[in-house]
């Protein structure tokens, strides 16, 4: 049977930081891949693709269409900070109107075509599948010239930095009376800052790497939402498929759960923590000494019990939607944030443009804002005609029932009076760069300005924002 043809590019393509390429280059096999730059699903595929490319450097390489959910997605410097943000370093093209899409004949994302020296496209894979099942395809079709694949292989960890900047995309915040915590994400560490921005310890060494041990000696992966029970932070170290702590008396970090690879979790006692598979941890909050954990590409919310080192599972059908219901009927659209209050869990669904809420007694989840993946704006008001566009992180407000949003899509500080109050937006005095992390406490509203590479402390009355000279 006659191999098909790829099409070629179209010019209406714009490419990131790289002139335009074709898709077939003589003496090699190229993998392009269709993707959002924002999709859990799809990250994981562009760093499945590095991987490999990294594994087999002779033979083949790799490239990337974007194509937008959203409306700032169109933005050609906002996908390339937010592939930055996620260590995404393949030649991206941003397809703002779906031309490559439909010449090719794609009906989801991620899906990568395998394309040969003579534009012949030998294979198309659909969906997230393992990183082992398109290596296959790739030694079936250039056997004798590739390495053998190793089973354990992880993604390079050059021992190089990012950007020499005093943050680089930070992301989770928490504050407490004396102190802040910021994860420094691009910097791949944690930070124990005073409330004048003053650093005053840094937990990990700022290697992208997956290391338990001292502050200093410690590593971790573009770490993203944290939360404090008692004297111990944790860490959804996003990059390393794991939820670290750090013991804040000690300055030790181990791992809770998880071992570096995507995977899907089980449900059961945590006997071994890097026996446990987890699929992108965003977000951690406690309540009692329950761990609650978004897994953005799983859909899913868990729980860690902290007394008995046991996970389980509480929500999420594992589809990508906005439904409502009880534990697995309940479907999430990519999970990102969460906060909690007595019995209650807020989950912020950064694909549903979505607030959701987890009662925590019968597991059942309900949406306070959002109508689902592909609705969404900016529109203040009741409950039923208010709209978000990709938010990216919540918090509760201890001195009123409100929870505050960073809504990133629309570069926005938002927040929703609980009880079935209306969504307002707060003008302040300097405009917000798709704010990834929140946190409320000493009378202020804490952002992760996170494309600006910068922490802002506002005023909740005035709108007035404080620039944080953390590391300055």
């Amino acid at each position: 049977m006659p191999l098909t043809l790829a099409p070629d590019l179209p010019d209406s393509l714009q490419w990131l930081n790289t002139a335009p390429h074709a898709v077939a280059q003589h003496g090699w096999l190229t993998a392009l891949a269709f993707v959002n730059a924002g999709s859990t699903w799809s990250l994981q595929k562009l760093h499945d693709l590095q991987l490999l490319c990294a594994k087999h450097p002779q033979r083949l390489r790799a490239l990337a269409v974007h194509m937008p959910r959203f409306d700032h997605e169109r933005d050609p410097q906002r996908v390339q900070r937010r592939l930055q943000r996620h260590g995404i370093k393949l030649p991206v093209a941003v397809d703002a109107d779906w031309v490559a899409w439909q010449h090719y004949g794609i009906q989801t994302w991620p899906s990568v075509l395998l394309v040969d020296g003579a534009g012949r496209v030998q294979a198309v894979l659909y969906g997230d599948g393992p990183v082992t099942e398109l290596d296959a395809h790739v030694q079936a079709f250039e056997s004798e010239l590739l390495p053998d694949f190793d089973d354990e292989m992880a993604e390079p960890a050059p021992r190089v930095r990012e950007a020499d900047l005093p943050l680089c995309f930070p992301t989770g915040l928490v504050v407490t009376p004396q102190l802040l915590y910021v994860a420094d994400s691009g910097h791949h560490r944690i930070l124990e800052c005073n409330h004048a921005g003053r650093i005053l310890r840094q937990f990990g060494s700022g290697d992208r790497d997956f290391v338990d041990g001292t502050m200093g000696a410690a590593a971790f992966r573009r770490p993203h939402g944290i939360c404090l029970l008692r004297d111990v932070l944790y860490v959804a170290d996003t990059g390393n498929h794991a939820v670290r702590r750090i013991n804040l008396r000690s300055g030790d970090v181990d791992t809770l759960c998880g071992n570096g690879r995507v995977g899907t979790p089980v449900e059961g006692p945590v006997s071994d923590p890097r026996a446990v598979s987890l699929d992108g941890p965003r977000a951690v909050a406690a309540v009692h000494d329950q761990l609650f954990i978004a897994l953005s590409g799983d859909n899913r919310i868990w729980s860690y019990d902290l007394g008995r080192a046991r996970l389980t599972y509480r929500a999420g059908s594992g589809e990508l939607k906005v439904r409502d219901g009880t534990s697995t009927y309940a479907a999430f659209a990519q999970p990102v944030a969460l906060t909690a209050v007595q019995q209650t869990l807020y989950v912020c669904d950064a694909v549903g443009s979505a607030i959701r809420s987890l009662q925590l007694r019968d597991d059942s989840v309900q949406t306070l804002v959002g109508q689902g993946p592909w609705q969404f704006g900016h529109a203040d008001g009741a409950r039923t005609i208010a709209q978000l566009q990709d938010p990216q992180a919540i918090a509760l407000d201890p001195d009123a029932p409100l929870l505050w949003i960073a809504d990133a899509g629309n570069d926005r500080l938002r927040s929703l009076r609980l009880g079935g109050g209306d969504l307002t937006s707060l003008e302040l005095s300097q405009p917000l760069h798709a704010p990834a992390g929140i946190a409320v406490g000493e009378g202020s509203v804490w952002i992760a300005d996170t494309d600006a590479h910068a922490v802002l402390r506002v005023d909740p009355q005035t709108g007035k924002v404080q620039h944080l000279p953390i590391g300055e």
